[in-house]
């Protein structure tokens, strides 16, 4: 009797394991024989970092954000150097209505359809490519050339240039507000933001001077105000969207500012949760991100260690997660980190270019940016 009882809790213990093994596999499972995404997902572009392969390899990585951040999917890509190597990821950006999310490489510029992961186009760009943004009706980006004079008006569906917009010495940084209204733009060699019209694809203002060359930006929901980094400055600076002027420079206190690897500046990242309530700031040399409230004074709150240099970060739509280029998954109100992101060979993942896309039955519903923006509209 002893025996059988035994073999009947082995044989519990089983299925228990066996359900266990369904309930945490089974979204991966179910992905590899191709059901339909439904939920919320990290879209991560690589290399996005240079054109460095140590971090997650070449391509399109996909990861289930609803199921502890597991590797889902590694979608091929195109973005090849003159000599055949992976060339270094610029930018990353999604057209709800299109279905296709959008890659900048050095030299080109590629679109992939989000259902099926297939290429749909890749066009070579003249001057090359940078951090693009596309219009929150899908149907326009503004694609900088790379760290060159001029920014491109894409049509998203075609690739065609709409317009060129000339006046700069190295365009860069793009978003587009939510409105819709507005592109700002970010030239690597001014301390100047330009503010583009997008009806008539002019530039029709510009934000500062800041104290140096401005690099990572950010901006809140109602377009008023604009957080940026800038060269030499470990900590950020803010700007009036309305009037133009320069309101702020805040320095991170009690930290050394230090050489980095990358970038050149100290401050190489800036995100605004999407509440609108803080701020995260990057710190190159001690691979840190500082914490500040985003109301004035802009209290220092705390600081978080990372892994590797962070030279970006990003936030989940609902404000839950943050994510630095430096592959961690942190929780953003317990500032603590919860994971780092590995592919499918359990290897480390870091990238400058990562987005969330959420679908409902294999189509996009909604998507995030690249840029850590703030979402509370007027």
């Amino acid at each position: 009797m002893r025996a059988k009882a035994n073999i009947h809790v082995l044989s519990l213990l089983a299925i228990l394991i066996l359900i266990a093994t369904i309930n945490s596999h089974g979204q991966t499972l179910a992905h590899k024989k191709n059901i339909p995404l439904s939920g919320h997902y990290l879209y991560v572009a690589v290399p996005g970092i240079r054109d460095y392969m140590g971090y997650g390899g070449h391509g399109l990585l996909v990861f289930d954000m609803d199921n502890g951040h597991q590797f889902i999917k590694r979608i091929k890509t195109q973005g090849f150097h003159p000599d055949d190597k992976p060339s270094n990821v610029k930018g990353l950006a999604v057209s709800i209505p299109l279905n296709s999310i959008y890659i900048s490489s050095i030299e080109s510029l590629q679109r992939i359809d989000l259902t099926t992961g297939k290429i749909i186009w890749e066009k070579a760009i003249d001057g090359g490519a940078d951090r693009m943004s596309v219009s929150p009706d899908g149907k326009t980006m503004y694609l900088p050339s790379f760290e060159n004079k001029i920014w491109n008006v894409v049509d998203c569906k075609t690739g065609d240039i709409i317009k060129k917009i000339p006046g700069f010495v190295r365009s860069h940084n793009t978003l587009y507000g939510l409105s819709g209204n507005y592109v700002y733009l970010d030239d690597l060699a001014s301390p100047w933001l330009k503010i583009a019209d997008t009806k008539t694809h002019t530039i029709v203002g510009k934000v500062g001077p800041f104290g140096n060359f401005i690099r990572p930006f950010t901006i809140n929901g109602n377009e008023t105000r604009v957080y940026v980094t800038v060269d030499s400055l470990l900590g950020f600076e803010v700007g009036d969207l309305k009037t133009g002027k320069k309101l702020a420079r805040i320095v991170v206190e009690g930290w050394d500012k230090g050489p980095v690897r990358r970038h050149g500046n100290p401050s190489h990242g800036i995100g605004l949760t999407p509440d609108e309530k803080e701020l995260w700031v990057c710190d190159g040399f001690n691979m840190r991100l500082h914490i500040f409230s985003a109301n004035e004074p802009y209290q220092q709150l705390t600081t978080i260690p990372l892994q590797d240099m962070p030279g970006w970060i990003t936030f989940s739509l609902n404000g839950k997660y943050a994510y630095p280029s430096s592959g961690e998954v942190i929780d953003v109100k317990k500032r603590k980190v919860l994971l780092t992101l590995k592919d499918e060979f359990n290897n480390s993942v870091g990238s400058e270019k990562m987005i969330e896309v959420d679908f409902r039955n294999g189509k996009v519903i909604r998507a995030g940016d690249q840029f850590g923006i703030g979402r509370i509209k007027p």
